[in-house]
């Protein structure tokens, strides 16, 4: 500063001094003289500052800038002037969100959020998450995206839905900045839809093209498709630093390549898929018994649902793996674990008669062994035999996960094979984070849109054998669970069944199996 009342003189000033720091090379911050002038210059951000056109027109720039924006919205918000000028995100300056999912308060998690977005663009940063940085280098206006990051979360707190409070704030901000019409019904998409897409891919079975289809509707075309995947990856890598894991990455980029080919017209019909995959896994099948094989009798006894919610990777290791028994075999179990083909925990496969039980047998030993449930694929044969997946991860080193695999190839067949009575779920003690932060346990238990199906969903805090627990009340109604997906949120789990079972009929029944899961989902 050269002149400590420029700023009271002159408020343009104020936002061309972030524009400086952005534009000018070796520029790293502002001095104290400068810091102090702006302290003393706040009450000159008033209405009439914001309504200002230059003003608005440089705060665009500011996002339009090819570096720096980061740095410079930070400071922003450290000197209050990304508040007074933004007056939506004022209120949400320093507010904190009383859940365990979250460890920033809600202005840095959109700082954070903005941050995550903006290394999609920069090549240096390509090696962190390659098809996001690919699907960035291709975006012809990055600064949307830049905005939407702003606005996501900037209604919390206020009551109501936030996802809909803040697509009216972003379009009223458009509207105010003279931004397109087209780019304004992007942003308020983004804003409005930025959980939807993680929902779905954490919650719904990807493996029935009717949810896939249901999402293409509601996205409408690629470009607000590959905007809301980058928005939906800023934002759960910006909640926590231990909240991202690979497995969820991959749900998201199959939900992505699963809606733009739905979207392109080129989704094909299920049996076309099937036979697809059959083909890849076959090849995969002769690379790995190193030698050409015949389609293997397995497959006829497979429904079309396995093929839909397998890769062709999965679909081959089945095969391979069940195939070593050979014919004629005993009805002894088969477990097979490897490392996870996402880099990230086991994949463990089950291979054994069927049982009412056996779900919650396979649950209950992961619990007593300490590994945590990703996802579970259920499937049962047409000659009485399930085919079991499980995405599992626990807190060994990488390094141990040898001698892990082993353990559990050996010990879980066992297990699954006892005829002894499901044991007691084992009673943690609960965490002091879950007494501070207690969620009401949550269960719906709903026909899918077929009819065929039935979904249940469960929220509550996480504790030691909540899964189990689960398991054993479906169980002791012969309920089977042929897919299930869990999300770990903080202190606080999202779990999703997708259940079969003519006991669920009645709705006196269904009644009381809610009953008995929220007895099981209680702390203690």
């Amino acid at each position: 500063m050269a002149d400590d009342a420029l700023y009271t003189r002159q408020p343009h000033a104020i936002l061309e001094s972030f524009l400086l720091l952005e534009r000018v090379p070796g520029v790293k911050g502002f001095s104290a003289r400068t810091l102090r002038a702006l302290y003393n210059a706040r009450t000159t951000m008033d209405r009439r500052f914001r309504a200002d056109p230059v003003n608005r027109q440089q705060f665009l720039a500011l996002l339009q800038q090819p570096q720096g924006i980061t740095r410079a919205f930070r400071l922003m918000n450290q000197t209050s002037v990304l508040g007074r000028t933004l007056w939506p995100f004022r209120r949400i300056v320093g507010q904190m969100q009383h859940d365990l999912f979250h460890v920033y308060t809600v202005d840095q998690h959109i700082l954070m959020v903005l941050r995550n977005v903006r290394r999609f663009f920069i090549p240096e940063h390509a090696h962190e998450y390659p098809f996001c940085s690919q699907l960035a280098a291709g975006w012809d206006q990055p600064w949307l995206l830049y905005v939407a990051a702003l606005f996501h979360d900037i209604a919390k707190g206020r009551g109501g839905d936030h996802s809909q409070l803040g697509a009216r704030e972003v379009g009223r901000f458009a509207r105010q900045h003279g931004i397109a019409r087209a780019d304004r019904e992007l942003l308020e998409f983004l804003v409005r839809e930025h959980l939807s897409m993680s929902q779905v891919a954490q919650q719904q079975d990807l493996g029935d093209p009717d949810v896939v289809a249901a999402f293409a509707r509601r996205v409408g075309h690629e470009r607000r498709l590959t905007a809301l995947y980058l928005l939906t990856v800023a934002d759960v890598r910006g909640t926590s630093p231990t909240v991202w894991s690979a497995w969820k990455g991959k749900l998201l980029e199959d939900l992505y390549r699963l809606t733009v080919r739905a979207l392109g017209g080129r989704a094909p019909d299920r049996d076309a898929v099937v036979e697809a995959r059959k083909r890849q896994a076959l090849a995969e099948l002769s690379r790995l018994a190193g030698h050409t094989v015949a389609p293997p009798p397995l497959w006829q006894t497979l429904d079309v649902a396995y093929f839909m919610r397998h890769d062709a990777g999965d679909i081959a290791w089945h095969a391979y793996e069940i195939a070593l028994q050979g014919p004629g075999a005993s009805t002894t179990p088969r477990v097979r674990a490897r490392r996870s083909p996402v880099g990230e925990g086991l994949q463990v496969l089950v291979h054994a008669s069927l049982r009412d039980e056996l779900f919650a047998r396979i649950c209950g030993y992961f619990d007593r062994a300490d590994l945590s449930i990703q996802d579970a694929k259920v499937h049962s044969t047409r000659d009485g035999w399930a085919l079991d997946t499980f995405q599992v991860v626990s807190d060994l080193l990488p390094e141990e996960a040898p001698a892990l695999m082993a353990r559990i190839e050996a010990e879980l067949p066992a297990a699954v094979d006892s005829l002894r009575p499901l044991p007691p779920p084992r009673l943690g003690r609960v965490s002091r984070r879950v007494r501070s932060f207690p969620v009401a346990p949550h269960v719906d238990l709903r026909p899918d849109e077929k009819a065929q199906h039935w979904l249940l969903s469960v929220s509550a805090s996480d504790r030691t054998g909540l899964l189990y627990s689960m398991a054993r009340v479906l169980a002791a109604h012969a309920i089977s669970v042929e897919l299930a997906k869990v999300t770990t949120l903080g202190e606080r789990v999202e779990d999703m069944f997708l259940l079969r079972g003519e006991q669920l009929q009645p709705e006196r029944t269904r009644v009381t199996i809610e009953q008995e899961l929220l007895q099981a989902l209680e702390p203690g």
